[in-house]
């Protein structure tokens, strides 16, 4: 969990692919843990490391998982006298709406999920190869808590989204995922129907496992044949998600304009309970 968005501190991620994490992390001389293990590859990479920690850094471990991290931190911040107050908070600048006739993409959608995103909102976020416009365009929208991936592993962000709601039924919950890891566990849908769970689910159809694609040609596959891309692939039969939500319960609606996602959108975080909206991009 990560609190991002207007007044908080803006926290610098590890990168996802192992050679930038090591370009990262070049110049460390001292890495501390707190509630932390030392960053590795998600996947083995032939002629990658998958330790990422530069040789002869010192990696100290200011408190375990097991541990009370934030007393761990604390207690550093008062025996340092750190200011209590942090210098480098984000501005609240809600990302404009993309001009009319824009094309719909991650990022015009992102501008629209940071746009109407609303105060206090808890983000699930499993889009993948199409998260990083909505990262970017939430950096300085309302404050919000992030829920990302931690495994390496699809399809945690329905079932993390629903749980969400569950745990926090006074607070909105967008859940933005890819469709190909929200096909590992599209039954939660039918938990946020069953339970009235306050969620908007934005599903972004690109009809592929675009990350699994990515990862199969960085583990060495470099030319792999019909066959093997064709189980990545969403077509055959294709996806319906308006279908797949409303079979759950969920109301659903598909949209191929920017102005049509910033009316579901914008529609769906004013209403309680859940919502799906299909994403073609």
């Amino acid at each position: 969990r990560l609190q991002r968005g207007a007044g908080r501190v803006a926290i610098e991620r590890i990168p996802y692919f192992a050679e930038d994490i090591v370009t990262s992390l070049a110049d460390v001389e001292q890495l501390i843990l707190v509630g932390a293990k030392p960053p590795v590859s998600f996947f083995a990479y032939p002629g990658k490391p998958s330790w990422c920690t530069p040789e002869g850094t010192g990696i100290l471990y200011l408190a375990h998982a097991h541990e009370d991290g934030v007393a761990a931190l604390e207690a550093v911040a008062q025996a340092i006298a750190a200011p209590k107050e942090p210098a480098n908070v984000a501005p609240l600048q809600k990302p404009d709406l993309p001009k009319a006739g824009a094309a719909l993409d991650q990022f015009t959608a992102g501008q629209i999920v940071g746009h109407f995103l609303p105060d206090n909102a808890i983000i699930s976020d499993e889009a993948a190869t199409s998260g990083i416009g909505s990262m970017i365009s939430t950096a300085n929208a309302a404050p919000h808590d992030h829920l990302s991936l931690t495994g390496g592993a699809i399809g945690q962000g329905l079932p993390l989204a629903t749980g969400a709601a569950v745990a926090c039924p006074d607070r909105k919950v967008v859940c933005l995922h890819g469709d190909g890891g929200a096909m590992y566990t599209l039954q939660a849908l039918w938990t946020q129907a069953r339970e009235k769970l306050d969620v908007v689910n934005v599903i972004f159809a690109n009809r592929s496992y675009a990350i699994l694609n990515i990862e199969l040609m960085r583990v060495g596959a470099e030319n792999p044949g019909p066959k093997a891309l064709s189980m990545l692939d969403l077509h055959n039969p294709e996806l319906n998600w308006v279908e797949l939500g409303q079979g759950m319960g969920v109301e659903s609606v598909r949209v191929e304009t920017v102005e049509d996602f910033a009316d579901a959108f914008s529609s769906a975080v004013k209403q309680k309970g859940p919502r799906l909206i299909e994403v073609m991009i």
